[in-house]
């Protein structure tokens, strides 16, 4: 099974020296194991556009779809047997970068 690993964020602070030190790590142990499909960060919410074209003509929207105080910085896609080791190794990751993470299945 595939799973998102969001990382949220309540600031748009990069990650310390240390904390990209441990996601290295973190990295480098999903690859080793089996577990990496993808991972990236991400820009802060003043650096995204929202597209919608639902009404035939594209509009095109300066800034995050959703103001929030919590937004999406980075992520993860695991392979993963089931959501068990899914949620442990979200529990690492969380604690490597020193974010709050959230995992979903994808379907």
């Amino acid at each position: 099974m595939q799973f998102l690993v969001s990382v949220i964020t309540d600031s748009t602070d990069l990650a310390s020296p240390a904390e990209r030190a441990a996601i290295d790590v973190f990295n480098d142990r999903l690859q080793a194991e089996g577990y990496w499909v993808f991972a990236g960060g991400l820009g802060g919410p003043g650096t995204a556009t929202v597209i919608d074209s639902r009404g035939g003509e594209a509009l095109f929207t300066d800034g995050p779809f959703v103001e929030s105080k919590e937004f999406l910085i980075g992520f993860w896609i695991i392979e993963a047997p089931d959501l068990d080791v899914a949620l442990n190794l979200a529990a690492e990751g969380s604690k490597a970068c020193n974010r709050k993470v959230e995992v979903r299945p994808f379907r």
